[in-house]
């Protein structure tokens, strides 16, 4: 058995391969197709015409999806290890909430352009890094809670690191953006896909876009911390059914009888 094969660490690995994928896709076509300049774009420039937009918003839908499979998953598995403990399970539902919230604005971003609805992009890149690096810093809050009973202190301080990477890379973009956007250098810079190295705000322009790119990979790596927990997890789905038919019948002919419909690991 493969080490991906173990448990259910096959959901962080297609997360992270899945993700950055679509990114680097996404950035090969925008490149060859001369729609961005080649040194380091807006992630979100890379996804704004097509053909390329097409593929980035399908493979960001997806991302989504196995992000939110991703979020359950840790749900369960901290709630398993802690049934008891009050306070851990009260954070780990705050953490089920940031993390679906997250994913949600990943599909904000990939279904609703930059150029072409700037402001509900923008919500969906709050909801994705804002909440997102919220919901990094609960988990990196559990595993420091849950350690060294649980896991080693090796993976909180891996975690934090993450963290504190990604904090960064905000805060580097936020002034950069803030900078950028101020009107100091013209007006109508979203729409700006194409840069010269001698305009003005090229500077914050390049800060910004690499603090971008900084950011989406510190989400990356950091659900890449998880293989390891998920390799000790796997689900199970059991259907209960009332009846051995569909059609209606009077509840008393109804049977109790449970029928498990998926058995082993997801």
């Amino acid at each position: 058995m493969w080490w991906f094969q173990q448990g259910l660490s096959v959901l962080p690995v297609a997360l992270v391969v899945w993700s950055a994928a679509s990114f680097v896709f996404s950035y090969i076509t925008a490149i060859v197709l001369h729609h961005v300049d080649p040194l380091v774009p807006y992630i979100s420039d890379t996804g704004t015409i097509p053909p390329e937009r097409c593929l980035f918003g399908i493979m960001l839908n997806i991302s989504a999806f196995l992000g939110m499979a991703t979020v359950y998953v840790r749900y369960k598995q901290v709630y398993a290890l802690n049934p008891e403990k009050s306070k851990i399970l009260k954070i780990n539902k705050i953490g089920l909430t940031l993390g679906l919230m997250s994913c949600f604005g990943l599909c904000i971003i990939a279904n609703f352009q930059k150029c072409i609805l700037y402001y509900i992009h923008v919500v969906g890149a709050c909801l994705t890094f804002g909440v997102g690096a919220v919901y990094m810093l609960v988990q990196t809050v559990l595993s420091y809670l849950m350690q060294p009973e649980v896991h080693s202190k090796d993976i909180f301080w891996i975690r934090l690191t993450v963290f504190l990477w990604c904090s960064s890379s905000i805060v580097s973009m936020f002034i950069s953006s803030v900078v950028l956007y101020s009107g100091l250098y013209g007006t109508n810079l979203v729409q700006k896909l194409h840069w010269d190295p001698q305009e003005k705000g090229y500077t914050a322009h390049i800060i910004s876009t690499v603090s971008e790119w900084s950011l989406a990979f510190s989400f990356l790596s950091f659900f890449l911390t998880y293989i390891r927990d998920f390799q000790k997890i796997s689900l199970r789905a059991v259907v209960s059914l009332h009846g051995q038919t569909l059609y209606n019948t009077p509840q008393s002919f109804a049977t109790d009888e449970q029928t498990l419909l998926v058995a082993g690991s997801i």
